[in-house]
């Protein structure tokens, strides 16, 4: 309320306008629940309740006998095991409490299809007279590869193999005592082949071919354990019940990957989570912004194209998500759209705007492209990466050429009070934090790739007559002095991935700034044509060159 009231006073005053700085739509209660320790223990006992009360369901012949009470304790022991091994190898995910649920919500729903698909056979008549076909048809009806599937699109190859083991022992507890390991080598088999099939995921038609995968895979193993008969005329079945047995393996696969890639945007939606398919959609050049940019800012439009590329290639190298930093770089100056032309991409050289102003005016201007970019990010609902990207591409880094011409401002009048021609409290006071970028700094490998990439990039247009030592020369200096400053912090850089990162850098940079050789001009001939000698030694070159 006194906010609001003092606002209104400035307003009246001519000071302030009606403008309000859009926020992100994270609020404090929820990253409270994020990190909050009895959520976590809330969603354990949560798992660990489904997995007894699926135990407590089923009437099965179990391993440990007919007590649920020891299978739930079993039970019990193996959620132990998975919880230190979650805590061990998966620090990042088990920080975050959407993650950690996102994991353990998986396995659990891959435990109740494997209960469902235990009722739905019970169900069916035809199957329900004889036990042994009753499991035979179990074990193909069970989707082995959901979970794994799933967590391989949306967290990684590692959290999703971590679910493929644990789905598998704990789902052992849930089937026959005839079939637990032949449950066990289908989960484990069939998961981690949808995992790898799965992996780097950029299309969501290859969502459909590692279904098919799975479905196959599937279908061998049901073939090797006897599940379906390699010679239907020496089996009790019909040919017509092997063909059904067939096509529901292979179809279990299909429908699987047809229900991750169904509930993929949803997922993303409710858990902050973007995945390659959606980096892929959001890299169309078509997008608002960008198309705004290119009329408005054609500067710096080339800017973060370049700067795209020289990121992308940084990423590759090191294994970071290269298409992410491809993404985040087309957004990560789209703050300068509100003043394109104070920023000397898009500068005109006879008419410089920051001529007529203040150093501590001009550094203003240039700190709010980061705020503006924020703005126009939360208004066109880009995805939360990017708006941290936005915020710390320049982390708290320096505007040096301001500061340096405040600087020169405050000694000439120095000089003028000495020789009175100023008086002393016209002295301007120069505070290095004022012209600094307010931050954050980069708290992950891309966005402190991106970083890196922006200013290299930005250096590198100073460059006359780049050579290979220059731009090597360039690229360190400046990674250099972001490490002495404080900027890579935070992003969990090694030295070695810094040095492939420089590395890709200068590889990157020398193939777009090489230099064109020098062709002689053509002679005019009495006739007006133009010709090369070819017995010349200048045009055996110009053809050696060609060829090359």
């Amino acid at each position: 309320m006194f906010v609001s009231l003092k606002r209104l006073q400035l307003k009246r005053r001519g000071l302030a306008n009606c403008r309000r700085r859009r926020k992100q739509g994270e609020s404090e209660i929820r990253q409270a629940l994020e990190q909050s320790p009895l959520v976590k223990a809330l969603i354990f006992l949560w798992f660990y309740g489904g997995l007894v009360a699926l135990i407590y369901s089923s009437d099965i012949d179990r391993v440990f006998g007919q007590d649920p009470l020891k299978a739930s304790a079993v039970g019990g022991l193996v959620f132990v095991a998975a919880f230190v091994q979650f805590f061990a190898n998966h620090p990042i995910s088990f920080g975050h409490n959407g993650r950690t649920l996102l994991m353990f919500g998986a396995v659990l729903a891959q435990l109740a299809l494997v209960r469902l698909c235990g009722v739905v056979v019970d169900l069916l008549p035809a199957l329900s007279q004889s036990a042994e076909t009753s499991q035979q048809f179990l074990f193909l009806l069970i989707p082995y590869a959901l979970a794994p599937m799933a967590l391989s699109v949306l967290l990684g190859r590692r959290q999703a193999i971590f679910a493929t083991i644990f789905a598998g022992i704990f789902g052992c507890l849930l089937v026959d005592q005839s079939m637990v390991y032949d449950f066990l080598l289908g989960s484990l088999l069939a998961g981690m082949v949808g995992v790898y099939a799965t992996h780097d995921l950029r299309k969501r038609g290859r969502l459909m071919r590692a279904g098919c995968f799975v479905g196959l895979v599937s279908l061998l193993l049901a073939l090797l354990l006897g599940h379906i008969p390699l010679l239907p005329e020496f089996s009790d079945l019909s040919p017509r019940v092997v063909g059904v047995q067939i096509i529901t393996v292979l179809l279990v696969g299909i429908i699987t990957a047809g229900i991750v890639g169904g509930f993929l945007p949803l997922i993303e939606g409710l858990f902050g989570i973007t995945t390659n398919i959606t980096w892929l959609e959001l890299a169309d050049l078509n997008h608002k912004l960008l198309k705004r940019m290119t009329i408005e800012a054609p500067g710096t439009y080339h800017h973060s194209l370049v700067v795209a590329r020289l990121a992308e290639s940084a990423a590759e190298k090191i294994g970071a998500n290269a298409i992410q930093c491809q993404v985040c770089s087309y957004f990560h100056d789209i703050g300068k759209l509100v003043k394109p032309t104070y920023f000397i991409e898009n500068i005109n050289p006879e008419e410089n705007p920051h001529d007529d102003l203040s150093p501590s005016m001009s550094v203003l201007v240039i700190h709010s492209h980061v705020k503006e970019g924020v703005d126009l990010a939360i208004k066109h609902k880009l995805k939360a990466p990017i708006i941290d990207v936005i915020q710390e591409h320049h982390g708290t880094s320096l505007v040096y050429y301001f500061y340096r011409r405040a600087l020169d401002r405050q000694e000439e009048i120095r000089r003028q009070v000495e020789e009175g021609k100023a008086h002393e409290e016209d002295i301007p006071e120069v505070n290095e934090d004022d012209f600094r970028y307010s931050g954050p700094i980069p708290q992950t490998k891309e966005s402190a790739i991106i970083s890196l990439a922006d200013s290299v990039e930005s250096a590198s247009r100073s460059l006359e007559k780049p050579t290979h030592s220059k731009i090597e020369q360039l690229v360190e200096d400046i990674a250099t002095m972001r490490l002495k400053d404080g900027q890579l912090d935070d992003c969990d850089l090694t030295l070695r991935e810094l040095s492939l990162i420089k590395t890709s850098f200068t590889q990157t940079l020398i193939s777009m700034l090489h230099s064109r050789i020098a062709y002689p001009k053509a002679a005019s001939t009495e006739e007006g044509t133009t010709e090369i000698r070819n017995g010349s030694a200048a045009s055996k070159k110009l053809r050696v060159i060609d060829a090359a």
